[in-house]
């Protein structure tokens, strides 16, 4: 188990022209969708796009890398293969906003645990623009939350200790992405009661 976690990272260049079938994507979604739910409401819907065009047309729309400020996303022929869509249907939400996306970063790291199992990677992208909701016919109780890149890697990503507390993710000159993790003893606390 803990290797196929340390394996599922953030990937943002993929093998463009490798395709992923729809039914391995399917089955993906099938995994988001057996994650727990709060008060079981399971309010999320997915929208799953394969097509070369599509994908084009979604591309523009996203937001890659944060800390990465010189780098504006994958070049033509390392952008993703296909995208999950996470819709937030507000009909079918019982509790709040918070829980239900508490919902969705446990549905999607089902999904890219499931992918990565088969050699697909994936990018979690909640920056994205207004108007990539405008291009899709979403219903007034639907709301698009967060956009799952895929593809078959084209990058190396390396997990490595914090320095002084830096947890900036960088790239270094022969493009492998680094990425600092803190360290078990830094997160592990002891906690007293009052």
């Amino acid at each position: 188990m803990i290797n196929l976690i340390e394996r599922t990272r953030t990937f943002r260049r993929f093998e463009q022209d490798r395709t992923i079938d729809r039914s391995v994507l399917e089955e993906l979604v099938n995994l988001a969708r057996l994650g727990g739910s709060a008060r079981n409401c399971q309010p999320w819907q997915y929208a799953i796009f394969t097509d070369a065009d599509d994908c084009k047309k979604i591309f523009p729309y996203l937001g890659w890398a944060g800390y990465l400020s010189d780098w504006k996303g994958p070049e033509s022929g390392e952008q993703p293969s296909a995208y999950i869509l996470c819709i937030l249907n507000r009909d079918w939400l019982k509790g709040s906003d918070k829980e239900a996306h508490f919902d969705l970063g446990i549905a999607t790291q089902n999904l890219l645990l499931g992918a990565m199992e088969k050699g697909i990677g994936g990018c979690r992208i909640g920056a994205f623009s207004p108007k990539l909701m405008e291009i899709f016919e979403l219903g007034d109780h639907q709301e698009l939350s967060l956009v799952v890149a895929l593809g078959y890697p084209a990058e190396q990503v390396v997990l490595e200790a914090c320095g002084e507390g830096d947890i900036k993710y960088w790239r270094d000159g022969r493009g492998v992405h680094h990425v600092p993790k803190r360290e078990l003893d830094e997160i592990l606390i002891e906690m007293g009661f009052k």
